[in-house]
């Protein structure tokens, strides 16, 4: 495949990529780790579905990828070049997802009992990084779309006024774009930011694909963030648990991020994620226009054709971006409503794996999603296509089930009684549902996918949220991050105080 351009000198290296050919052309013994030394000694029946190349991907990253002292740069030249690529000023790379990432940002902007402004549509790591780290809080609410039952990323108008009531607020964080496709308006946000000194952090985790192509939303670094984290696994071609953050500016220091990024990390990082994620950039850089242009076309031959099935509707900019809606629109999650076919999302999804064998990459109460990467092509979307098709002619059959009782946007928002940290390492009971309003919650709560928390450590129970989560359960929902994922029994603070040993 030739380039689509041949002006990125640099960029049709991958030294991670390169380094490991160089690792097996030298014929290189380890009597180090990893034990299975290059596939030997690798039980033959995992060899058989996993195949010896991944276990000859899987060296060492010092001493083995590289010298023991890191002479040959070989990451360091990986992280600068993708920096070029996103114009970022400085890029990092994780192997332990997006999730370290943000917690890696988060306390490099606030340290422990200070404060960090937050959007309330934030994904769980975000929460997992606030009880870690011990920072507090300060809520944005997201705008929330009463009729589609769907929250939006928060307004600039919102995180302004949440630095003039905590002015000592040490910085912001946003979730953009949503699962759903739905983008902030980033650049706003960044200048709220910026005139206090503050800096924003993203977590753009669904956007990797974002600096790509023009016609896609603007992606963080454009828009003026200072700490972008992106999941090179979900939108990019990356394995799993790959993810880059990346620095610009001068309100973070680098070298102080690097470390709270030791610090969470592994020491034991996977060259195979790192060589995914030096190899994708490359691809991106020389051909990414062209592949992101084709994945468009993709989507918007899918839009259409589902938009033709009786009883569904395909999600688009005007739904989303109405007035009051988000500030921009990413069309590659092609976002299915199935109200009018009467189906819930969560037994339309099971509905599909089981017949079709087609996974879709999230569902809610009267809705799926098929995500559209620069990997599919007109025979995956023929096949999706044929599944959905037969979906809406066996309706009767997969119609039905338990009503999810969902709350307005005042019922879903709970009082924040006590600070996540401090709920979350109480003195716990698990009390029967029926009794946990009016508690205050110790766990998390989290549908997934998508991963945004219902119910958060500290917050303090109600009968609307709980009815939504009782019946969600019973309608197909999963809450794998609950005590109890049927949720016969809640996780709270002991009513009578303390602290867990």
């Amino acid at each position: 495949m030739q380039p689509d351009h041949d002006d990125t000198p640099g960029h049709h290296e991958a030294p991670v990529l390169e380094a490991l050919a160089a690792y097996h052309e030298r014929d290189e013994l380890a009597f180090t780790p990893p034990g299975h030394k290059q596939a030997r000694g690798a039980d033959p029946e995992v060899r058989k579905v996993l195949g010896d190349a991944v276990f000859f991907g899987d060296v060492l990253a010092s001493g083995g990828l590289d010298d023991r002292r890191g002479r040959g740069r070989v990451l360091e030249r990986a992280e600068v070049l993708m920096a070029d690529a996103v114009r970022a000023d400085h890029t990092f790379f994780s192997t332990c997802g997006s999730s370290l990432s943000v917690k890696a940002a988060m306390l490099t902007v606030a340290a422990p009992h200070e404060k960090l402004l937050v959007s309330r549509d934030a994904h769980k790591s975000v929460v997992a990084g606030l009880i870690l780290c011990g920072i507090e809080p300060v809520w944005i609410d997201p705008r929330w779309d009463h009729a589609l039952h769907l929250a939006h990323p928060p307004t600039a108008e919102a995180y302004e006024k949440a630095f003039a009531e905590h002015p000592d607020a040490k910085g912001a964080l946003v979730t953009s774009p949503t699962p759903y496709g739905v983008a902030a308006d980033l650049q706003a946000v960044a200048e709220v930011c910026h005139r206090r000194g503050r800096p924003l952090i993203v977590d753009e985790a669904w956007g990797a694909h974002l600096p790509f192509h023009p016609d896609l939303p603007s992606w963080a670094m454009d828009a003026g963030a200072d700490i972008c984290v992106t999941s090179i696994h979900k939108m990019g071609s990356g394995l799993e648990q790959g993810s880059v953050f990346h620095l610009q500016g001068d309100l973070v220091d680098p070298a102080a991020l690097a470390l709270r990024a030791d610090l969470l990390g592994t020491t034991s990082p996977s060259v195979l994620l790192y060589a995914g994620i030096d190899g994708w950039r490359r691809q991106m850089v020389l051909h990414g226009e062209r592949l992101m242009s084709h994945a468009l076309e993709l989507a918007a031959t899918a839009r259409e054709s589902i938009e033709a099935i009786d009883g569904m509707h395909v999600n688009d900019e005007k739904d989303f971006c109405a007035p009051d809606g988000a500030a921009g629109f990413d069309p590659l999650p092609v976002v299915v409503d199935l109200s009018e076919l009467g189906v819930s999302g969560y037994r339309a999804a099971d509905w599909l794996r089981a017949h079709h064998q087609v996974d879709m990459h999230l569902f809610d109460h009267r809705r799926i999603s098929a995500q559209i990467s620069h990997a599919d092509d007109a025979t995956t979307v023929a096949r999706l296509l044929d599944a959905l098709r037969d979906l809406a002619r066996h309706r009767d059959e997969v119609s039905g089930g338990v009503t999810v009782a969902v709350p307005s946007p005042a019922e879903l928002r709970m009082e924040q009684a006590v600070l996540p940290r401090d709920a979350f390492f109480a003195a716990t009971e698990d009390v029967p549902l029926a009794e946990a309003a009016g508690r205050v919650a110790a766990e998390m709560m989290t549908p997934y996918p998508p991963g945004i928390p219902v119910v958060l450590p500290g917050e303090r129970l109600t009968e609307p949220v709980l009815g939504y989560l009782r019946t969600g359960v019973d309608a197909g929902m999963n809450i794998p991050d609950a005590t109890d994922p049927q949720l016969r029994t809640v996780r709270v603070v002991s009513s009578t105080g303390g602290t867990a040993a």
